[in-house]
């Protein structure tokens, strides 16, 4: 099984369609929303990882762009500084998945790439600057 981050920009003739359902019903893929915002009527934009095998995951693109969605990779990603960090743990109650954590012994934080959805909440609060985002 093959995983996907990426990025899904949804016209505003799509907004309302059950899209997302027939990824998973009519595609067999898991998907996993990481971030969303929509607004009906206007435009849509999903953070999502979607997992399947090869197959599933061209079908269930092929089917996006028929719909007119935009498929991007997801290629932002944050980037923890260990050396700037001074572990005052500021960043790890806003992490809403947990890709942000301390060690209750040690007190260090630390960053886990593969739990984080780049909500940018660690960036923003961070007062050493130790947390940055950047694009691949």
């Amino acid at each position: 099984m093959n995983t996907k981050k990426v990025v899904l920009s949804f016209p505003p003739s799509t907004v309302e369609d059950p899209i997302i359902y027939h990824l998973i019903m009519d595609y067999g893929l898991m998907v996993n929303i990481l971030r969303a915002s929509i607004d009906a009527g206007k435009q849509g934009r999903v953070v999502a990882e979607l997992k399947g095998d090869d197959n599933q995951l061209k079908n269930g693109a092929n089917f996006l762009e028929s719909k007119g969605v935009e498929i991007e990779p997801l290629t932002e990603e944050i980037r923890h500084i260990e050396e700037k960090c001074t572990s005052c743990t500021s960043c790890v109650p806003l992490c809403p998945t947990g890709a942000l954590n301390v060690d209750r012994e040690t007190w260090v934080v630390s960053h886990d790439a593969d739990k984080c959805v780049v909500c940018l909440s660690c960036v923003d609060v961070c007062p050493y600057r130790a947390v940055t985002a950047h694009f691949q």
